[in-house]
């Protein structure tokens, strides 16, 4: 999954970066509203986690921006800003979720998953898909047997997006721009190794190849 962080503070963001990346994720930055608007437009994020408080262009106005557009990407809001008021503001320009600072890193990081969940129509919970469980905290794959077994970061990646969107035509060129960041080498080709690793573990039944389209994950066709 692939996030754009919106966060002027360069502490702050260098610290959400890392967290980010450490949970799984891909993930762009950005520090200032204009920036973050364009961005925010030009590349197919699975969510946004963005400061209200931006030089050039206020958070508030970025999404607004967005939402007038029709993009729909979800939209975390993270600022220090905490009256009810602004809350309200904030939801009402159309954010999923609003995290106060000060706050701690697991709760915007399990406020970030479940916002994910909701978007791809996913209940909450623990991925399960068949016969597999994801869990996203160690990042490891519990088989069928209940054995565990550990995965790459772009594995992981990669599973979690296919796991969030079952029996979707998804092609490499989608997958790409989903589990990699924008200034990471995106050759498509690389996503049939990874995903000849995926079936290596759960087997090739699960991960469906349309010829000339892409895969299918989890479906029973």
């Amino acid at each position: 999954m692939r996030l754009l962080l919106v966060e002027d503070d360069i502490a702050l963001g260098s610290q959400l970066h890392h967290a980010l990346k450490k949970a799984g994720y891909a993930v762009d930055v950005s520090t200032d509203g204009v920036d973050a608007e364009a961005v925010g437009d030009l590349e197919p994020y699975d969510l946004i986690v963005l400061d209200l408080g931006l030089p050039k262009r206020p958070g508030l106005e970025v999404l607004s921006n967005w939402r007038k557009r029709g993009n729909q990407v979800p939209v975390v809001i993270l600022t220090a800003r905490g009256s009810w008021q602004e809350k309200v503001e904030g939801f009402k320009a159309g954010a999923d979720d609003y995290v106060g600072k000060p706050f701690q890193i697991n709760e915007l990081l399990a406020r970030i998953n479940a916002v994910l969940k909701r978007s791809a129509g996913s209940v909450a919970g623990a991925l399960k898909v068949k016969s597999i469980t994801l869990d996203e905290d160690k990042q490891e794959l519990i088989l069928q047997n209940d054995q565990r077994q550990s995965l790459t970061a772009t594995e992981f990646r990669l599973l979690r997006y296919f796991m969030l969107h079952p029996g979707q035509l998804l092609s490499k060129s989608k997958l790409t721009e989903h589990v990699y960041e924008y200034d990471q080498d995106k050759d498509s080709n690389v996503i049939e190794v990874y995903v000849n690793r995926l079936r290596q573990i759960i087997g090739p039944e699960l991960i469906k190849t349309r010829r000339g389209q892409g895969y299918i994950f989890g479906n029973s066709d």
